[in-house]
């Protein structure tokens, strides 16, 4: 199955208590890419300057992505700065030179428009909307939006919501789209516009699953974060969580009927996202993941399992019942 990613590749650099560094290789599609393909083949549309260095292209191609949609303008690519203090669920800009990206307008390649797997990362909603112009008859579409786009494009962020299969946001997000301190809340007014799953990112905390209709507590789904000793930078986290979550639903569930979505495939796939993102804070930029491989997802996705299950005999419930017939009135 196909994957296509529409977002930004950028150079970062980067500070943490824990080191730094300069213009390394960064942007949405790219963590998003970097980590999909190790589950199947993904198509990249974005642009970059012609300063970028050509030892990243030969990165993106060894890892099989398919780059006839990276558009390389004439000037500058874009350039991000940031700082992480030791609550690294915060982070603070330094810098954000747009550049090239800019004026950048997705054209997807002929091959591109017949994508069965759809993921908008980050940029303007006008722009996500342009590229599901495009696409022909994508199996599913998903979405990552930020604040900026609910804050500046309200309305045209809502007529991409609706446009869409499932939408991922962070905390802060999705109480700020929906004007509610509520999540639960905030995620009703959401799934109302139309998606039929919403993915909460909630960083070190792990992520939730809302999912539209049915039984609230059969819908709903919570993964911890991956526990991990020593944290280098939480940088691109978010985008390798959804290229893990993507990648994992294209490659496994490539046979579905109609691409239908199934509760317990999006609850895997959120599994697969936590495991991948875990990788991804162990080294700055993309160092830990340059060596990643399917493997090692699977050894920690089966140690995530054992450490999140619970569903064993409970013994001492009948304990309980008869210690309540023998102290009528008294609580067990």
């Amino acid at each position: 199955m196909s994957i296509l990613v529409v977002g930004s590749v950028a150079l970062d650099s980067i500070q943490t208590p824990f080191g730094r560094v300069r213009e390394a290789l960064g942007g949405a599609a790219t963590y998003f890419s970097t980590v999909a393909s190790l589950y199947d083949t993904v198509s990249l549309v974005g642009v970059v300057g012609s300063d970028f260095p050509r030892e990243h292209i030969d990165f993106l191609v060894g890892r099989g992505v398919d780059i006839r949609g990276l558009q390389v303008a004439a000037g500058k690519t874009f350039r991000w700065s940031g700082r992480y203090d030791y609550d690294m669920n915060h982070c603070e800009t330094l810098a954000t030179e747009l550049n090239v990206f800019a004026t950048f307008r997705p054209t997807l390649p002929e091959q591109y428009r017949d994508a069965e797997y759809v993921f908008l990362a980050n940029i303007d909603p006008e722009l996500q909307m342009s590229v599901l112009d495009q696409v022909r008859s994508p199996r599913l579409i998903a979405l990552d939006t930020m604040n900026y786009w609910i804050d500046y494009k309200h309305d045209a962020l809502t007529e991409a919501l609706k446009r869409v299969d499932i939408v991922l946001m962070n905390e802060a997000e999705a109480r700020q789209f929906a004007k509610t301190f509520s999540l639960i809340r905030a995620a009703h007014k959401i799934l109302e516009l139309g998606p039929k799953a919403l993915v909460i990112k909630k960083g070190e905390y792990g992520a939730v699953l809302f999912a539209n209709g049915g039984d609230p507590t059969r819908t709903y789904f919570f993964a911890p974060a991956y526990p991990l000793e020593k944290i280098a930078d939480p940088t691109g986290a978010g985008d390798t969580f959804a290229g893990g979550f993507m990648g994992y639903l294209a490659h496994a569930h490539a046979g579905a009927a109609g691409g239908a979505l199934d509760n317990m495939a999006i609850r895997q796939a959120i599994v697969h996202g936590t495991v991948v993102a875990s990788f991804t804070v162990e080294g700055f930029s993309l160092d830990r993941l340059r060596t990643l491989s399917l493997d090692d997802i699977r050894r920690r996705y089966e140690a995530f399992k054992r450490f999140t299950s619970f569903e064993v005999p409970c013994p001492w419930l009948g304990t309980c019942e008869r210690l309540k017939q023998a102290q009528p009135g008294r609580d067990a």
